[in-house]
């Protein structure tokens, strides 16, 4: 199911970017030969105006054919040379080139937009002005790997219902009465609860995340002292967590501030990977592709649609960000080259051009391979 769901995304996310430089090469006049959804061998396509539509096999995104994108000499020299996307004026040319980074920026902003419209899983202290909560819960954000709560099984998106020694059977006996439960499951009282109890076995009742019955579980664990700083602790954090619905005016400012939030993070993030990298510290091992972001998609998923969208529109942002990197073969490298020729007054010969993107390419695919091999190793070990 995992894998359905990521070919259903990964064609939603490309479909879109791809649509992007569709909808802006036919505003701006270029001749667009075929819109494609998959990858042949084709299914069925039909002819509407000049472009083909076609609908293919394999379901691994889509691809359009803009003439010219790639110079030949039927695009340079031919009769319909005047619609080559390279007899354009330079800014059409970038613009038809970063349509596609824009339409995924946009992707990212209509689903968390819509996300905040059906409910989404908020922080009750970050929590947008006019938003109407609902299941507020305690929440597990964190899990320290090979923390006593690691070892236990508590995950992210556990719901804590309640904490208490072992010898106290929370199960049975809550630690205050049920009126005030509610408040004394916050992150505060809890924390001090664990590290005033640290020489005791303690019994910590919660819900799995993405689970909607009644069902709960039970963990017993001992609190450790130097996870945080010389006080006993269990290795996790916490927050009050509930569902967040705004009104659809606010829901749309809200998808768009999250949608630069989002924005900022994944560029100090590439910054931080890049300069590691020039140094020679980047670890690849902690990058994630396809067959990580599988396992990803069906974490997200257990969780409930809200996340599933939120994660696709994480993607998509990342996707628009990655694009928009001066490097061969990818959107960003080509508007640098058109840049190059902005600055020197004429066109880089197309020959140079197709082998450096090519290379590009080439090098790409073998990043891919080689994140793709690590994270088929994790799944292993």
């Amino acid at each position: 199911m995992s894998i359905i769901l990521f070919l259903i995304i990964l064609l939603v996310l490309i479909v879109a970017h791809e649509f992007g430089h569709f909808i802006a090469a036919k505003k701006a006049g270029v001749r667009v030969d075929e819109f494609a959804i998959g990858f042949p061998p084709k299914i069925f396509s039909w002819v509407r105006g000049e472009t083909k539509y076609s609908i293919n096999l394999l379901p691994f995104g889509g691809f359009v054919k803009i003439f010219g994108e790639d110079p030949d000499d039927e695009s340079l020299t031919g009769a319909d040379r005047a619609r080559s996307l390279t007899s354009q004026p330079r800014w059409i040319q970038a613009w038809v080139v970063l349509a596609g980074v824009l339409f995924n920026f946009v992707l990212a902003w209509i689903l968390f937009s819509f996300g905040f419209l059906i409910g989404m899983p908020t922080p009750v202290d970050g929590a947008p002005k006019g938003a109407k909560f609902e299941n507020v819960a305690l929440t597990i954000t964190q899990v320290l790997k090979d923390s006593p709560a690691d070892k236990v099984g508590l995950k992210v998106g556990d719901k804590i219902v309640e904490i208490g020694t072992a010898n106290e059977t929370p199960n049975s006996t809550p630690l205050t009465p049920e009126s005030e439960r509610s408040s004394y499951l916050t992150p505060e009282p809890v924390r001090k609860f664990i590290e005033t109890h640290g020489d005791q076995k303690l019994a910590i009742i919660y819900k799995e995340a993405g689970t909607s019955d009644g069902v709960v579980k039970a963990a017993l664990l001992m609190p450790i002292s130097g996870i945080v700083k010389d006080k006993p602790a269990i290795g996790v954090s916490f927050e009050m967590i509930g569902v967040a619905k705004l009104p659809i005016y606010l829901a749309v400012w809200e998808g768009g501030k999250q949608t630069i939030f989002v924005t900022e993070l994944t560029v100090k993030g590439l910054y931080g990977l890049v300069k590691k990298a020039v140094v020679g510290e980047a670890d690849i091992k902690s990058l994630t592709g396809p067959v990580g972001i599988v396992g990803l998609v069906g974490t997200a998923s257990s969780f409930g649609f809200s996340y599933l969208i939120s994660f696709v529109a994480l993607i998509s942002v990342n996707l628009a960000v990655l694009n928009f990197l001066p490097f061969p073969a990818l959107d960003g490298g080509r508007a640098f080259f058109i840049l190059i020729e902005s600055v020197i007054r004429r066109p880089i010969p197309p020959k140079f051009l197709n082998i450096v993107n090519a290379l590009g390419f080439i090098f790409l695919i073998g990043l891919m391979l080689v994140v793709t091999y690590h994270d088929i190793l994790r799944l292993i070990y």
